[in-house]
């Protein structure tokens, strides 16, 4: 992980109140967990996007992604979530937390390799992300054909073969899986020092 560096007109572009508390110190990092219907799936954010660093950690706090579904999974590319519709339970947050959109911040040093988590989109010429939906890369191949076109803001340390194991469910037409898989999310504040010895290399 790279000192986080205060990318000036990309804060001006977006809402102050959105950053609740604020890119954690040189010393200290956010390790999110998912905790699965099939297991933990571990994952760091990156300091060399803070925009969209900080709407996951605000919205995972605020428990938007608590009961969600895995609502598009493709076996050998990539499972997504984060959609708050696919939850299964009455929402207990402030629904104007969540962004229609984020600006891009598209890294070309940050590619779609094995484990990358990226955000969400649809077609439009800004690039702009989902406010909330994510993505996680499943193929070890990655999917270099996404560089460059969606944001790419953090990645898998721990739990691939959680990942697998999602990405191989039995799925409708839709890539939807035809039995819900849902999660909540916890954000830990630790020792940049330390995050190294959550990391798991199983493939």
């Amino acid at each position: 992980m790279k000192i986080f560096k205060i990318l000036l007109l990309g804060m001006l572009l977006w809402p102050v109140t959105s950053i609740s508390q604020g890119i954690p110190d040189n010393e200290n990092d956010y390790l999110i967990t998912l905790n699965t219907d099939y297991g933990e799936i571990m994952m760091v954010l990156y300091d060399e996007t803070p925009i969209h660093k900080m709407n996951f950690v605000d919205l995972a706090r605020a428990g938007v992604y608590d009961h969600v579904s895995f609502h598009r999974v493709i076996d050998h590319f990539m499972i997504q979530t984060g959609e708050p519709e696919t939850r299964n339970k009455p929402a207990d947050y402030d629904a104007s937390i969540i962004q229609k959109t984020l600006p891009a911040e598209i890294r070309p040093n940050i590619k779609n390799t094995y484990g990358a988590v990226g955000a969400a989109r649809r077609d439009n010429p800004q690039k702009s992300s989902n406010g909330s939906q994510f993505y996680i890369i499943e193929s070890p191949k990655g999917a270099p054909h996404l560089d460059g076109d969606y944001t790419v803001f953090g990645r898998v340390v721990s739990g691939l073969r959680v990942v697998h194991k999602i990405a191989s469910v039995e799925t409708d037409k839709n890539d939807r899986p035809k039995k819900a898989i849902r999660m909540t999310v916890k954000v830990s504040t630790v020792k940049r020092s330390q995050i190294e010895k959550y990391y798991s290399y199983e493939y």
